[in-house]
């Protein structure tokens, strides 16, 4: 009997997570959009820490140890952008993976719905709110 129950649980789970293909090519499209826009700006943003960098290694004759550290803190601040951006990347990588496995818009821990809302605002969400808001009481 429970078996029975088990199996129709999953079924329905497995209803309820079907999207046409439709849907999941207007996803799918949205999110590579974004992951292009994503990986322009961040190849744009190596090429342009790469070009400052050398004209940093140039410019550097006569620089007290003030204008050395400032050029370390707007280099760092360069490098965390470009880091930024490589996550963001990623995480739109792995949100077009749980696309095809059948998983996106699915919390990944509790297993409900993200709320079309939150997907709207940030498509790569793999978290429902109630449980990203316990991971960030953490």
């Amino acid at each position: 009997m429970a078996k029975a129950t088990e199996t129709a649980s999953t079924a329905k789970a497995a209803t309820k997570r079907s999207r046409s293909a439709a849907e999941t090519e207007k996803i799918r499209v949205a999110l590579t959009e974004r992951l292009d826009e994503l990986q322009l700006e961040y190849d744009t943003s190596i090429t342009e820490l790469t070009e400052l960098q050398r004209d940093r290694l140039a410019d550097s004759a006569g620089d007290d140890d003030a204008d050395t550290g400032t050029k370390t803190l707007e280099r760092e601040q360069e490098i965390t952008l470009a880091n930024n951006l490589l996550e963001r990347i990623n995480q739109v990588e792995r949100a077009i993976d749980r696309l095809g496995e059948g998983n996106y818009g699915w919390c990944e821990r509790c297993g409900n719905a993200i709320p079309v809302e939150r997907l709207a605002a940030f498509p790569s969400a793999t978290l429902c709110v109630h449980c990203k808001q316990l991971e960030e009481r953490r």
